[in-house]
């Protein structure tokens, strides 16, 4: 293929921001006139424009000008098939289940029903800007092929797999621990690793998956070990104690999945809202990652994430963003970042109710506060890190494939335009902090119509109208 290059102000990261507290700019990656360079969806090189435009003097230039450009979003937690049922009414996690999310996943049992889904799915993902999604499916076979099949013409990584459930769910939608097995190990011999796709085993939820079902996923997983493991954790208090109750061995729910031995560098636990200190020592010990759900955590009243906690240097988890989408009442990654700002704007102020806080509360309470840096950094190369997927996705580095978003800093809701004019000039970001500033507009105020072009492998897959 010919080689194409990008011309444009681009914002990455090279490091965690957590670790540069008080200089959280040491992690980020600012050029103002770069070069993008892209040879069959990968980046050959990346840097300033004057730097290195000289070596690549035939190649054909696209210049996106008043953009900032930012790697592809990473949506580390989503359910393909409850799209259609985005913003029913919440409730509680296990009724909400029971009335809305479980009639419509049993409809894409239906190879037609799914196809649609699965287009309405990935084209509003692009639209939002996420370029990487970690999917739950359904119980049905099927819907696992139809996901991994729209992904693949649209040249998208994912990460999914068969969702196992066999308990608290409709008897038309339970499979067995024995058919579970099975057809997933067809869909592994069939999808796994083929093209972006990966292949994640898939217990639903500890009380949905019974014993039986845990022991086929460890079964699973020792035959494949470099598979990945995703599933939900102490999301609810009411689930934690159904689960303990099945499993009177456990001392916690993290516990119930170690039995199984299924917790380690590719293990994703969605919510991890009541996790104890324990728990969140034992996913670092492991190198175990939490999803941080924060939209959905709101909409279901589920609780508030210990950001704080999680991003203890001492035992520091590694951590992706989700939207949760149907539980989160958006598919934008950016509108996930602005609950999550919230979530620890509200944990500090439980902190500061104390009347003599404690040292170690005050430091996690700094560490609640989600900067733009830390925010950015969490739905890119975070994330990435967190899913062990940063060898192809992430940020900018040269060997990654070329996945990301044009943004437009002055779109969004009224008045967008004229309060992101107090930050930079029409010139658009001179300095990292000033792109970093538009980016924290960018997520308190704008929306996914801050999102003007999607790009995956080097090719625009979305344009705003």
């Amino acid at each position: 293929m010919v080689q194409t290059a990008i011309r444009a102000t681009f914002f990455d990261f090279i490091d965690d921001p957590w670790k540069h507290v008080g200089e959280e700019h040491r992690a980020a990656r600012f050029v103002h006139d770069g070069l993008l360079v892209i040879d069959d969806g990968m980046i050959v090189a990346f840097g300033d424009y004057q730097d290195i435009s000289g070596d690549y003097p035939n190649v054909e230039v696209t210049e996106i000008p008043g953009r900032l450009i930012t790697p592809g979003y990473i949506d580390g937690h989503i359910h393909f098939p409850q799209t259609r049922m985005l913003g029913a009414y919440g409730e509680q996690l296990l009724p909400w289940l029971e009335k809305s999310v479980f009639p419509e996943e049993m409809r894409y049992g239906d190879r037609e029903y799914a196809e649609d889904g699965a287009k309405r799915f990935f084209d509003t993902l692009l639209a939002s800007g996420t370029t990487t999604c970690q999917a739950f499916t359904s119980s049905y076979k099927v819907t696992t092929e139809v996901f991994f099949d729209e992904a693949a013409k649209r040249n998208m990584r994912v990460i999914g797999g068969l969702t196992g459930i066999d308990r608290f769910a409709p008897d038309d939608y339970l499979v067995t621990p024995e058919s579970f097995y099975a057809d997933s190990a067809d869909l592994i011999d069939r999808y796994s690793a083929a093209g972006r796709n990966l292949y994640a085993i898939t217990p639903r939820f500890g009380l949905g998956a019974s014993k039986e079902l845990l022991e086929q996923c460890r079964r699973l997983k020792e035959a494949n070990p470099d598979l990945w493991v995703n599933t939900h954790i102490s999301e609810n208090p009411a689930e934690i104690r159904a689960v303990l109750a099945v499993h009177p061995d456990c001392d916690d729910y993290l516990g119930v999945y170690e039995k199984y031995g299924l917790v380690g560098p590719r293990f994703s636990g969605g919510h991890g809202i009541w996790l104890s200190d324990s728990e969140f020592r034992r996913f670092a010990a492991s190198g175990a990652s939490v999803t941080f759900c924060p939209s959905s955590n709101l909409f279901l009243g589920s609780g508030l994430f210990r950001l704080g906690r999680a991003t203890d240097p001492e035992h520091r988890v590694k951590l992706s963003f989700g939207t949760d989408m149907g539980g989160g009442n958006r598919f934008s990654m950016l509108n996930a970042l602005e609950d999550a700002y919230k979530v620890g704007m509200l944990n500090n102020t439980l902190l500061d109710g104390s009347v003599n806080p404690r040292e170690q509360d005050l430091e996690e309470a700094e560490r609640n506060k989600l900067s733009p840096y830390r925010a950015f950094y969490s739905i890119t190369l975070g994330a990435a890190e967190a899913l062990s997927i940063d060898e192809w996705v992430g940020n900018f580095e040269v060997g990654k494939e070329a996945d990301f978003v044009a943004l437009d800093w002055t779109a969004g809701p009224p008045a967008m335009e004229w309060h992101q004019s107090l930050l930079v000039d029409e010139h658009g970001p001179a300095s990292t902090e000033d792109a970093a500033a538009l980016l924290f507009g960018v997520m308190m105020v704008g929306d996914e119509r801050c999102v003007d072009e999607t790009w995956i492998m080097g090719e625009r897959a979305y344009k705003k109208a």
